[in-house]
């Protein structure tokens, strides 16, 4: 599906959230387990959020 695919999307609110990326080193089965955690505590609206975000970042750069 390309970007000329999607439907109109609206934004009707925006909330500011805090929070920290890092860069961490761990072993690959302490990775496993935290992907683990989070695929079960994301919901559908962090999928969106993320889908948005990454979406948005491609065409920022594929306009620069």
């Amino acid at each position: 599906m390309s970007s000329s695919d999607l439907p109109i999307i609206k934004i009707i609110a925006e909330r500011e959230v805090p929070y920290v990326e890092l860069d961490l080193e761990m072993e690959d089965d302490t990775h496993a387990m935290l992907v683990k955690w989070g695929k079960e505590e994301a919901s559908d609206q962090d999928f969106v959020n993320i889908a948005i975000r990454n979406g948005l970042q491609e065409y920022v750069d594929s306009d620069e």
